[in-house]
């Protein structure tokens, strides 16, 4: 399980950081990476 979680949050850490043009960008990708992580803990 904490491989997973791990994986999970290895690939959004890549798209977030690859995606996001500003500053604004940033807080935005990462508010998505604390989503994608919640919802995998909640699993």
């Amino acid at each position: 399980m904490k491989t997973v979680i791990a994986l999970i949050i290895t690939l959004a850490t890549t798209i977030a950081l690859t995606g996001c043009n500003t500053i604004s960008g940033i807080g935005k990708d990462v508010q998505k990476v604390g989503q994608v992580v919640t919802s995998a803990g909640g699993k």
